[in-house]
């Protein structure tokens, strides 16, 4: 997975590509957290995005209540129509903010 840090309008934007599995799963997780320590709002662009596996739901349900804890947001975009069956499948749909 690769990872692409941009700053739009007082929020960061990560650009994902490829899988978020049990391999790349610690470095976003690690990269998203450090980030909402220093900021309210968060983008995770899933144009790219390929898989997502349950590691990589662990750590989007991680960054989700950091953030909320945090009084900050994590939003993801783009989803892929395949990523949103495995979010409805596993009901992260109703637990995460995407737009």
């Amino acid at each position: 997975m690769n990872i692409i840090k941009t700053q739009s309008e007082g929020k960061t934007i990560f650009a994902l590509s490829g899988r978020l599995d049990t391999t790349t799963a610690p470095q976003l997780q690690e990269t998203l957290l450090s980030e909402l320590d220093t900021v309210k709002e968060v983008e995770l662009d899933f144009t790219e995005m390929t898989y997502v596996s349950s590691a990589g739901l662990r750590v989007l349900l991680t960054g989700e209540k950091t953030a909320k804890s945090r009084g900050a947001r994590m939003t993801l975009t783009h989803v892929s129509p395949d990523i949103m069956e495995i979010f409805k499948m596993t009901g992260f749909e109703t637990v995460l903010h995407i737009a």
